[in-house]
């Protein structure tokens, strides 16, 4: 018996890319954003510092591939897990000054590559040149 795959529609991609710019631009928080995805119908997303892409995914496999901002800051060759958790939890605590770009950039600095968000799992996986990672559950 075959199932009916819904494909993603532009209001899904229009949600991911303002999710996106949003980030960027300080107008919405994580907690916001996660909400907005997940009524949307995605499940993950995945940063990758490298390749400068932020995907979107559905359930059923169908993903949505944006270009996110060239950062000024390179990635470290090692990766420094106390690093990348004082940084997320700068995030985490709204800490004045705050922005996503610095977030990223001390990331990357920390040699953060790349992390992916489950919704389902609620939590991040952060992970490196060498694949070391961490994992950061979302707050209660």
């Amino acid at each position: 018996m075959k199932s009916e795959v819904s494909a993603m529609d532009d209001g899904q991609k229009a949600v991911a890319e303002n999710g996106l710019s949003a980030a960027y631009d300080g107008s919405l928080t994580f907690p916001e954003i996660v909400r907005r995805l997940e009524e949307a119908g995605f499940e993950s997303y995945a940063i990758d510092f490298r390749r400068r892409t932020a995907i979107y995914y559905l359930p059923n496999g169908e993903a949505h591939e944006l270009t996110i901002p060239k950062h000024n800051a390179p990635i470290a060759a090692t990766f420094d897990e106390h690093t990348i958790k004082a940084a997320i939890h700068e995030a985490q605590s709204g800490s004045a000054g705050y922005t996503y770009e610095g977030f990223c950039e001390k990331v990357m600095r920390a040699g953060c590559v790349g992390y992916i968000v489950s919704f389902s799992g609620r939590r991040a996986i952060y992970f490196g040149r060498t694949a070391e990672t961490h994992v950061e559950h979302f707050p209660a």
